[in-house]
């Protein structure tokens, strides 16, 4: 087992950042990393700039917004039907939130083991380690994405097994035996490191590129070369290479628009031969080629088994070796592997070395220079353990501490571009951004003006200036920040679910008392805006005008999402009935203003193709008062049909609300609409009533209320998951 500290801080990191609206590259300093469990942190030593991949990023965060939709054709469908269900400003803002938000540059990492987080074997503090991790000083990864590295590998070599990893999947993928001839399309930096895993396999190999110094490399690699730039035919040289009877498989490692490496693949492809795309080509196939030889083609996915899947990546879990031979980790271990036998020379490969502080020179040799190939980013400094794992963002600011003074823990997508931007137009005193992996919270605290940005919920919540907590993280952690916070004696707005459980609706409730025990306390809010939404409460005035029990129907549009996704997982995002049907659970609990009395769901059966039914469900509710209501909450349907639909029938009279964005009134004395430019579900209007609510000491929502729709929803999704 390797070895472990429970609790350690480190220093500051530097780390790489692109603007996908502009394409600028920035180097920004943030709080490191915090170690958690099945987790690796890693100083960083060298890193590759991945010549394909950044360079696309780049040039894609230059290109002009026309031309990043041209590149985009599906996005253009999504973005119009946004515009019809939320309207032209909120698709506006969405978008250029979206082009705002810096994405974090690089994925092959050399470095040394700083510390192991719980459940990790295989490594120790001290190794050396290739990883995915990006271009950054301390890096975060999971145990499954890191590898030792040999004794007799050097580090710049070793900063080449990620990118090689990618070659050697799709080299699986094409099965090649000894003897068999192949041919790499594109001899980029990926390309190269193929021609050498090729050779390496006992194969004969063609490489076809355009650039004649990127071929000279190839043929030192021991291939035949083609340049279709001088006028050489790759069909024609495919046959050649093979004796005349068609290559057995091609590799397309090229990054173009164009159709024809796909085109030619096929032309000089054997009977049965394998055709396997690593790269980025167009895909405009004549059926005629594949038919009559009977091809195989298939798509390469990244660099092994456990790309993209989130147990594997994020949670750590490892596939079983004898069900799935080869990982990501376990190709990162055979291109090492290689390397230490002298099969993989690298060295070659490397035409640029930048300081880490001169990375902005790296991009610009990047794109304009045309024979970058690899590009080392080295990092100069090893950190020394720190205790302050924070950076300050601003000169800081005299706070009033009669006013709420915020710490935020979370500065995901709702936090960065909903929340912080509402409690900012609220008038918030903005003091510390917690973000677990550090480089979000120095983003968004510049952007917002906070003062610190930290990776230590610890270091915040014993900050004694910052009097209020908003906790906007995964929906698991909801209960165990909010608890803690208020043992803290801070004010708590928590987003929504308080709880994913009874147990722990039980320790905020009995955290909550405590908090109270002699009275006064801190107060507690869950972020449920949409019952601050301006047409919301004029229907809520409306209704005051009507003593006999009412009729609501809430129909909310809510889409699909993966049975992957964190929000399906039960023990994590407690399930979409949970995580979001709870919001037209409270609205409907505003609109009676009385106890809900009973409960009752029912969700689709079950049916083969469904991994999901539980969030396609009707849910009725019925009211002290006698009013009751329909909540149908529906992962089934179409995009483009408006996404949240409120109906309210009472005393001969109907009040019909569309997207937050247009009521109408059928039957009401003085009132027949109130529409709205932009959508408003009241996030600006629930941040600002819960800053009054502290000053004034009088709850924005009852903490019986909260309470009590946390329960029903609860009671709600386990009705559901008994449903047989």
């Amino acid at each position: 087992m390797a070895r472990q500290r429970e609790y350690v801080t480190f220093p500051t990191m530097k780390q790489i950042l692109q603007n996908l609206g502009n394409g600028d590259t920035s180097i920004v300093e943030a709080p490191a990393p915090q170690l958690r469990a099945g987790t690796v942190l890693i100083a960083s030593r060298v890193s590759l700039v991945s010549a394909g991949t950044e360079r696309m990023l780049v040039e894609f965060g230059r290109a002009s917004l026309l031309s990043k939709a041209r590149q985009q054709p599906e996005r253009v469908a999504m973005v119009l039907n946004k515009i019809k269900t939320d309207g032209l400003l909120t698709t506006i803002e969405a978008i250029r939130s979206k082009l705002s938000e810096p994405i974090a540059l690089g994925y092959c990492n050399v470095g040394t083991v700083l510390e192991v987080g719980a459940g990790i074997e295989g490594v120790a503090i001290g190794d050396r380690v290739v990883s995915n991790g990006p271009h950054a000083d301390i890096v975060r990864v999971a145990g499954t994405l890191c590898a030792k590295i040999p004794d007799n590998v050097d580090d710049e070599s070793a900063a080449f097994t990620v990118v090689a990893a990618i070659g050697l999947q799709g080299i699986r993928l094409a099965e090649p035996s000894l003897g068999e001839v192949f041919a790499v399309t594109g001899v980029g930096l990926i390309g190269l490191l193929t021609v050498q895993l090729l050779r390496a396999h006992g194969c004969s190999v063609l490489a076809i590129d355009f650039d004649e110094s990127r071929l000279a490399l190839a043929r030192q690699f021991g291939a035949q070369t083609c340049n279709p730039g001088c006028g050489e035919d790759p069909v024609a040289a495919g046959l050649a290479a093979s004796r005349g009877r068609g290559v057995d498989g091609v590799i397309l490692t090229a990054s173009t628009a164009s159709s024809d490496p796909v085109a030619q693949a096929a032309q000089m492809s054997r009977k049965r031969g394998r055709i396997v795309l690593v790269g980025v080509t167009g895909l405009e196939l004549n059926r005629a080629d594949f038919y009559e030889k009977e091809l195989k083609f298939q798509v390469s996915c990244s660099y092994g088994p456990g790309r993209y899947d989130p147990s594997y990546e994020q949670d750590g879990n490892d596939y079983p070796l004898a069900f799935v031979r080869w990982t990501e980790q376990r190709n990162f271990e055979a291109v090492l592997d290689m390397l230490a036998c002298g099969l993989l020379n690298t060295k070659p490969l490397v035409t640029h070395r930048f300081a880490l502080d001169d990375a902005h020179l790296a991009y610009d040799a990047l794109t304009n220079e045309q024979r970058a190939l690899g590009m080392l980013l080295v990092y100069g400094r090893v950190p020394p353990l720190r205790q302050t794992p924070s950076v300050a963002l601003a000169t800081p600011t005299r706070f009033d501490p009669q006013r709420p003074v915020l710490g935020f823990i979370g500065a995901g997508n709702y936090a960065s571009r909903i929340l912080i931007p509402a409690f900012k137009a609220a008038g918030a005193q903005f003091h510390t951004l917690v973000a677990s992996g550090g480089i979000s919270a120095v983003i968004h605290g510049n952007r917002a003006g906070f003062c610190e940005a930290s990776s230590d919920v610890d270091a915040m919540l014993g900050v004694s200036t910052i009097n209020t907590v908003v906790i906007v993280t995964r929906h698991d952690s909801h209960t165990h920040f909010a608890s803690r916070s208020l043992a803290a004696g801070k004010h708590v707005f928590v987003e929504k679910p308080v709880a994913i459980n009874l147990t722990g609706l039980s320790e905020l409730q009995t955290a909550y008392a405590a908090a109270h025990h002699s009275g006064a306390g801190p107060q507690l809010m869950v972020g449920f805006n949409r019952r601050f939404s301006p047409q919301v409460r004029r229907i809520k005035t409306l209704l005051q005008t009507v003593k006999e029990p009412k009729s609501f129907i809430m129909t909310m549009n809510a889409g699909a999402i993966a049975a992957s996704h964190w929000t399906q997982d039960h023990a994590v995002g407690g399930g979409r009935i949970i995580g979001e049907a709870c919001h037209f659970i409270d609205l409907m609990r505003f609109f009676a203003g009385c106890p809900i009395v009973s409960i009752q769901a029912r969700r689709m059966g079950n049916a083969p193709g469904l991994a999901v039914t539980e969030d396609k469900a009707s849910i009725t509710l019925g009211f002290e008062d006698g009013s009751f209501g329909t909540i149908l909450y529906l992962a089934n349907g179409a995009a483009s049909f408006p996404k949240e639909r409120i109906e309210v029938f009472t005393a001969g009279r109907v009040l019909q609300l569309d997207n937050f964005r247009k009521l109408k009134g059928y039957g009401w004395p003085g009132f027949s609409r109130l529409n709205l430019w932009r959508q408003d579900k009241g996030q600006n209007a629930c941040a600002k009533a819960f800053l009054q609510a502290i000053e004034q000491g009088v709850p924005a929502i009852a903490p019986d209320e909260i309470f009590e729709v946390a329960r029903v929803t609860l009671e709600v999704a386990e009705q559901l998951r008994r449903q047989q």
